[in-house]
């Protein structure tokens, strides 16, 4: 009998930890974006942090990421898919959805993001609260995040003035980056960063801005011949992205679930990622050099003369938003003052 008693007890204790094993993976989640399995932002981003998620949560968690929309749908869906609770987790361009996001787009107009997207990213976490969270009804919001700014590509003309560019079409994918295409007397045409080859190589646009790193995920350096930037790395803007999950499916989770979450996103690591991306936008715009393309860095003067052009569309913006009854004055302000203030830490 005591033998026998102590097989079952085994036995039990065995489909005990069965079963807690198989709860455990309860928690599993669809993540969704736009660009390849190879891409940094799934490598260098996605992939560490759905990680940190799933070791805070003690294996309790499982992300699945799902890359180049292999889910179904276009880039311009993934906010809605999110919302609609089609998938889980998102990450994508703000852009691609003009107009949801316009307090966030503070952060995108040329003369607030100049060249550094880990102060950017610090200072998007410090004001998120306060000044961010009506953008983002319906979602929670993992983390936001820049990349390291719109650089010029041009598929075979060299540009030092804004003049260079008039009368030029380039794809950009934010109504913003359009206004700063628009005051340099271009064409701008939106599209999908994934369609941005096809588009250079059948001369459909004659450049694009965007950053450096994406030049070895799309073999730009292929379609392209000149990298343009001004003096000390100054970006003609940047582009907002966040990582949100379904806010229904976070209300759903238990609170130590949410905690795992949020340790993996806090402010050391939307810094580390703005180290993360300066870091593939060096190596990005080396691919480009080392395939024979010329890499421009302004002069000074040069830059100057693109920066008066810009300052405008920075008005533009606060008399646009100010239509939603948004102070985009202030949020200016408070966002320059933040991102100096993070830049001198």
């Amino acid at each position: 009998m005591p033998s026998t008693f102590i097989k079952t007890a085994l036995a039990a204790s065995a489909l005990a930890l069965v079963a807690g094993g198989a709860s455990a993976q309860e928690y599993t989640f669809r993540l969704h974006h736009f660009l390849g399995a190879q891409a940094p932002a799934q490598t260098r981003m996605l992939e560490p942090w759905a990680e940190a998620v799933e070791e805070n949560s003690g294996g309790r968690v499982e992300i699945e990421i799902f890359p180049s929309m292999t889910l179904g749908g276009r880039p311009t869906e993934l906010v809605s898919q999110a919302r609609d609770g089609v998938v889980d987790l998102i990450w994508t361009l703000n852009g691609y959805t003009p107009g949801l996001f316009p307090r966030t787009e503070v952060f995108e107009l040329p003369t607030v993001y100049m060249n550094d997207p880990e102060a950017t990213n610090l200072a998007m976490y410090d004001m998120f609260d306060e000044h961010l969270a009506d953008d983002y009804r319906g979602l929670e919001v993992m983390f936001l995040h820049v990349h390291a700014g719109q650089g010029i590509h041009m598929a075979d003309k060299a540009v030092r003035t804004p003049e260079d560019l008039s009368g030029t079409s380039l794809r950009i994918p934010t109504r913003t980056g359009a206004w700063v295409i628009e005051a340099l007397g271009a064409n701008p045409i939106a599209m999908p960063v994934p369609d941005l080859p096809q588009a250079l190589s059948k001369g459909v646009i004659d450049g694009a801005f965007i950053p450096w790193e994406i030049i070895p995920a799309l073999n730009v350096q292929e379609q392209t011949e000149y990298q343009i930037e001004g003096a000390d790395r100054t970006r003609f803007g940047t582009s907002t992205f966040q990582v949100s999950m379904n806010q229904a499916r976070w209300d759903s989770l238990p609170e130590d679930i949410q905690q795992a979450f949020r340790d993996a996103s806090g402010r050391e690591w939307v810094a580390e990622m703005g180290r993360v991306w300066r870091e593939v936008d060096d190596f990005g715009i080396n691919v480009a050099t080392d395939a024979g393309n010329e890499h421009i860095t302004l002069t000074e003067d040069e830059t100057a003369a693109f920066i008066e052009r810009l300052t405008p569309v920075v008005d533009r913006w606060v008399e646009d938003v100010s239509g939603e009854g948004i102070d985009g004055a202030a949020l200016v302000e408070a966002a320059r003052g933040k991102i100096e203030e993070n830049a001198a830490q």
